[in-house]
This record gives C-alpha cells, sequence and structure tokens, in this order.
C-alpha cells in the first residue's frame, strides 16, 4: 500500500481550518500541527499509487488555505 507524509504550509491563522480539512479525507491516516518551517505534517495511504497522486494533488493541494505541500514517498523495502 503506498504511503507519503506530506508536509504543507497554510496561511497565516489557517492552519486549524486547513487540519480539520484534512482529517475528513478518508486517505489521510494521520495529520499534526507542527512547530518549524512547515504547519502541518500528514501522513497518507491510499490503495494505489495513483490514488495516493489523487488525494495529494487533487485533494489536499488544492485546499483553499494551503500555500505549498512537500510530498515525500515512502520506500518500502
Amino acid at each position: 500500500m503506498p504511503v507519503a507524509f506530506v508536509l504543507i504550509n497554510a496561511e497565516i491563522g489557517a492552519e486549524d481550518v486547513v487540519l480539520k480539512e484534512l482529517k475528513k479525507m478518508p486517505n489521510v491516516k494521520e495529520a499534526y500541527l507542527v512547530y518549524g518551517v512547515y504547519d502541518i505534517v500528514a501522513k497518507i495511504e491510499a490503495e494505489t499509487m495513483d490514488k495516493l497522486r489523487e488525494t495529494i494533488t487533487w485533494k489536499i493541494r488544492r485546499l483553499d488555505k494551503v500555500r505549498s505541500t512537500l510530498t515525500m514517498i515512502v520506500i518500502e523495502s
């Protein structure tokens, strides 16, 4: 099962709103507010790589208050 961690920058003051929206998405398994360069870290799982890509590109990155993302796809051994 493909897994990715997505680091998200939200608009100032909108971090909680973005976090709540992320937690509503079925492929988002975990999401946390964090201190540092990024505002939110989310763990995404999907049945296929295409569904993983679709969730990140068409759902997470398109959220209204998301400014930028960095995606790290997990390599399974």
